[in-house]
């Protein structure tokens, strides 16, 4: 279909909903946001659970404690959560103290709340107040739910360009959640993968001091701030939260000994991580889990970066070696099992990059050059991406094995990483597909929100160079149903009973803060058919 402009959300949203039998309740107005001198970074909310929320915001109590300088006093930040934006109705208060220890951050588990529920909620330091969020809690376990609507999103350069992506998602008022699948933030110096606003500080992220004051640089971004205060936001992470093309040993984008240890930055930059984001992890800061809405679907996050093996290279030979893994023997287990073991209408997945086998077809080398920069292959050519699942197929097909095995149905990937749109239906044996057309779960991709594609990558204009290599990929990959590797932007995932159905929105202008967004592509996938319509 052809872009349709994206002029109301609200009533797109209450018409699509009518359409499906749905009663969408959007959501009560949140205040106009507006940081202020003491919680200049805003506030946010984050995996919610039908009696809790993580509630976060960071403190600059004096003009010196700076995010990263380890200065200023320790402090007591009080909180408030009510039912109401102007705070007639409190159900929760409490008091949390904070210092340079911990970057000046807060964050809360805030629990005893109702399922299903909107809440605000806001800081108070020294009489000054922070701008108010809104968040929500999830339906009750049991619970009957009629629908379900996230945003979601993935690769977030600062330099790339500006966040008009969360823009468009925080102007709306009928979402639940927003899913960000990964690369947050990323870790290069000014000037590296993007040329437009610079990062802070300036020069590529090593340090605990370092990454705290990049995290703290992103959530001075207006768009940002706006859309954290808007929905609570379930997130996992890529490899930029750490360096390009992590494993669990290394990453590309480290040198060992020249930028010290592996161990240590990653440790740090974990460590700015779970201060800085409204992220609930687990007593050994384990961040895959899951999180439930009711009847309707459970989310799981993957974190597929921490107990990955190395990426083979050009040896692909091992890519299908059962002693590596992408997401680790626990991991793999957690997933297998969950899904197996689920009685959630439709298993959605947080899934940082791509499931889907994909073989990368024969292209001109200006095409297929940057093609083989961005999803991370060789430009002289191997037929499959060694940093996705396709790098660790033994994995995948234990996965798949268990799908199959145990009939699961109304598995649907949500991925990231790639910077671009596909959309797929996952074969239980890709060289037979179509001939049997058997499969065992879908798989939609969202956009970047801001970091480079194809376009940007061969400097050709775009929806020119890149439509030959879209025609090649989906002749090559019959599963594969659409690919666009040119545009920028978001997804809406709206889950009901009967389907699912992703709508992606692209950016008429990555570089613009107010660009508008259209409506591009729209894929549904009715419960128990694991088909794209």
């Amino acid at each position: 279909m052809g872009p349709v402009p994206h002029t109301h959300p609200r009533r797109d949203a209450l018409k699509l909903g009518a359409i499906a039998g749905v009663a969408l309740l959007t959501a009560p107005a949140l205040p106009a946001f507006a940081a202020t001198p003491r919680f200049r970074h805003g506030v946010a909310s984050g995996d919610p659970l039908p009696d809790a929320v993580v509630l976060w915001t960071r403190v600059t109590p004096t003009d010196d404690a700076l995010p990263g300088s380890g200065l200023g006093p320790t402090v007591t930040v009080a909180h408030e959560v009510a039912e109401d934006a102007a705070f007639t109705r409190v159900v929760s208060t409490g008091s949390t103290t904070t210092g340079p220890d911990r970057d000046h951050t807060v964050k809360l588990d805030v629990t005893g709340l109702q399922p299903g529920r909107h809440y605000f909620y806001r800081f108070t330091l020294d009489g000054e107040r922070s701008p108010v969020g809104r968040t929500k809690t999830a339906p009750a376990t049991t619970a009957t739910v009629p629908g379900l609507r996230f945003g979601v999103v993935s690769c977030s350069n600062w330099q790339s360009g500006r966040f008009a992506a969360y823009r468009h998602l925080a102007e709306r008022d009928d979402l639940d959640a927003v899913v960000h699948l990964g690369d947050y933030l990323y870790e290069y110096g000014p000037g590296e993968f993007g040329s437009g606003r610079p990062h802070e500080p300036a020069r590529e992220v090593l340090s605990l001091a370092d990454y705290r004051v990049r995290h703290a640089q992103y959530k001075t971004d207006p768009e940002l701030q706006q859309l954290h205060a808007a929905y609570p936001w379930v997130i996992t992470i890529d490899d930029h939260e750490v360096a390009n093309d992590a494993w669990s040993g290394g990453a590309e984008n480290h040198t060992e000994g020249a930028e010290g240890s592996y161990a240590a930055r990653r440790a740090a930059a974990m460590q700015a991580y779970r201060e800085w984001m409204p992220v609930r992890t687990g007593p050994d800061g384990r961040i895959y889990r899951r999180l439930r809405f009711g009847t309707l679907a459970e989310l799981t996050m993957l974190d597929l970066r921490t107990y990955r093996s190395q990426q083979v290279g050009t040896d692909i030979g091992r890519a299908d070696d059962p002693d590596r893994s992408i997401a680790g023997a626990d991991q793999l287990a957690f997933l297998r099992d969950g899904l197996v073991a689920s009685d959630a209408r439709w298993k959605l997945v947080g899934n940082p990059v791509m499931f889907s086998p994909v073989l990368i077809p024969a292209l001109p080398q200006a095409i297929g050059r940057p093609l083989a920069e961005l999803i991370g292959v060789p430009a002289d050519g191997v037929p499959i991406n060694v940093d996705q699942w396709d790098g660790y197929q033994y994995d995948r097909r234990v996965l798949i094995d268990a799908l199959a095995r145990n009939n699961v149905q109304n598995t649907v990937f949500l991925t990231g990483d790639i910077h671009t749109s596909w959309a797929f239906e996952v074969p239980f044996d890709a060289a037979l597909y179509p001939i049997t057309r058997r499969t065992v779960a879908t798989e939609l991709v969202v956009p970047s929100v801001t970091s480079d594609n194809i376009d940007e990558l061969t400097g050709a204009p775009p929806r020119t160079v890149s439509l030959a290599a879209e025609a090649a990929l989906t002749t090559l990959n019959r599963h594969l149903k659409w690919v666009e590797l040119d545009s920028h932007g978001y997804s809406v995932l709206d889950v009901t009973a009967d389907r699912v159905r992703m709508d992606w929105y692209f950016l008429a202008d990555r570089s613009r803060a107010d660009s508008a967004a259209t409506l591009a592509r729209t894929f549904t996938v009715a419960a128990g058919t694991q088909r794209l319509r």
